[in-house]
């Protein structure tokens, strides 16, 4: 089977919200961690030839990889994100549910932070684990802005 990055169904199927209110229902934090390497599980992962410099995310602990795909006709961003770490791979998911399958401007608008800040995720993330999320929204974001441009 054929990886086609246009059968991610995060953000169509499963949204932001459905994600927050997953996590707004588990009683702490360690059943939400849980909940977020579940995520990651269901997450594709990319083909090793598309794990490449060019759609590597720099900034992150672990390795990530970014792969993108736009139609235009749609006007539709299609992403894909794969990580060696399960964990990240979950955040990726969260990402993913918010700004898969959007177009370039309403990627651009969206305020990821505020999104983060809801769900209460940065402060239960380690510095540099952070730091790789906020990396992978720029990246998406800077990748959408081209589009729009």
């Amino acid at each position: 089977m054929s990886f086609d990055i246009r059968n991610i169904t995060l953000g169509e199927k499963i949204t932001a919200e459905d994600i927050a209110e997953d996590l707004e229902f588990l009683d702490d934090w360690e059943e939400r961690y849980r909940y977020i390497i579940d995520l990651g599980k269901q997450l594709p992962g990319l083909p090793d030839e598309l794990k490449t410099e060019d759609r590597f995310v720099r900034g992150c602990q672990s390795q990530v990889w970014l792969e993108t795909d736009y139609d235009a006709d749609a006007d539709t961003l299609y992403l894909a994100v794969d990580s060696d770490a399960l964990i990240v791979k979950g955040l990726a998911a969260i990402v993913l549910s918010a700004l898969n399958r959007q177009s370039p401007q309403a990627i651009h608008d969206y305020d990821m932070d505020s999104f983060f800040e809801r769900i209460d995720l940065l402060s239960h993330l380690s510095p540099t684990r952070g730091n790789g999320l906020r990396a992978m929204v720029a990246k998406i974001k800077h990748q959408a802005e081209h589009l729009a441009a």
